[in-house]
């Protein structure tokens, strides 16, 4: 069984936009944490990736980066291999 994905975001981000549609397009069911209004969460984010910037996506409890990341694994087909499925 595939690890959970989880979709770090918030509202007014066009790249969060952009994974949301990656992932769905693919058929790999996400959470979806809006980080946009909670500063502790945010700063949570920051100190378990390393980057301040949205969206950030987890496989379980490891981070693989960000929208840009995952649209060149995408394109390359290996997508669905790092996500488990």
């Amino acid at each position: 069984m595939p690890e959970p994905v989880r979709l770090y975001t918030t509202a007014y981000c066009a790249f969060c936009r952009r994974a949301k549609e990656l992932l769905r397009r693919r058929g790999i069911p996400f959470e979806e944490i809006d980080v946009g209004e909670d500063a502790a969460l945010r700063e949570w984010l920051v100190e378990a990736t390393g980057r301040r910037t949205v969206p950030q996506i987890f496989v379980g409890e490891q981070a693989i980066g960000g929208y840009d990341d995952r649209h060149a694994l995408d394109e390359a087909g290996d997508l669905e291999a790092l996500l488990g499925e």
